[in-house]
């Protein structure tokens, strides 16, 4: 094996290890397990949660010469929770190639649109990406829809939650079918963009062995674009119907 190629094996390698070891068990949605001799997550924990072996995540961080693909590198990503630059060299380290998707994970939210969104007070206002997952949000957003800075991305995801949380269910009752055809629509509009990608397509599957009504739903195509639509909390409207018209711009300007 040439010098170069096991150097990046080993750096991919380090880079793994420390990644892991910052990462609680909590912040990966498991129990703590009482004390651990060393901080983060197990390798064999990693290696549940991203869907593959515990000896091939083993031989992955001891630098070992192994085939590898972007949707097992993906879904390391999102066990180890990389942000939108760590997930770029995870793929660069692996692959020597950056990650095919078009959207970044997860992009860094200005303190301007932050700013703005706090400033809304007592209105729960939120920003959602191209994959209707929750990116920013305000304290009243946070108090009525549940504790964002505390979920994982996935928990953040508007679809995974909307056919996935007791709590969405119970806060909706009757109302949650209409919500749930209407989320699903925005997801299927949202997924003519970027069909194929393997974000997207592990999230489709996993939605749906998770959920019979998204694996009911999801083959009758509905559609939906534009804004968000009437809620139930009248102050949520004018402020989520702002934000859904001005997105697109608040993403180009990167204010």
């Amino acid at each position: 094996m040439e010098v170069s190629h096991q150097a990046r094996l080993e750096e991919l390698a380090q880079f793994l290890r420390t990644r892991r070891a910052r990462i609680t068990p909590e912040q990966a949605g498991l129990p703590s397990g009482g004390r651990r001799r060393t901080p983060g997550l197990r390798r064999e924990e990693v290696a549940q949660l991203s869907g593959v072996s515990v000896d091939w995540y083993t031989w992955l961080e001891q630098g070992r010469n192994i085939q590898v693909s972007s949707q097992v590198l993906d879904s390391i990503a999102r066990t180890l929770q990389l942000d939108y630059n760590e997930r770029r060299h995870l793929f660069i380290l692996a692959l020597q190639q950056l990650p095919a998707d078009v959207t970044p994970i997860e992009e860094p939210i200005s303190s301007s649109l932050q700013d703005f969104l706090d400033l809304q007070g007592t209105s729960p206002a939120f920003v959602s990406d191209q994959r209707l997952t929750i990116v920013a949000w305000n304290k009243a957003a946070s108090l009525i829809y549940g504790q964002y800075e505390t979920m994982t991305t996935r928990e953040r995801n508007t679809v995974w939650r909307t056919f996935n949380s007791p709590y969405v269910r119970e806060v909706l009752q009757d109302n949650w079918e209409k919500h749930a055809r209407h989320r699903l629509a925005q997801f299927r509009a949202s997924y003519g963009k970027f069909a194929g990608d393997p974000w997207w397509l592990e999230m489709i599957e996993e939605l749906n062995q998770a959920s019979p009504e998204f694996r009911a739903w999801w083959p009758q195509h509905d559609v939906l674009s534009g804004p968000e639509g009437k809620r139930s909390i009248t102050t949520l409207r004018p402020v989520c119907l702002f934000l859904n018209k001005y997105r697109s711009l608040f993403r180009m300007r990167r204010i």
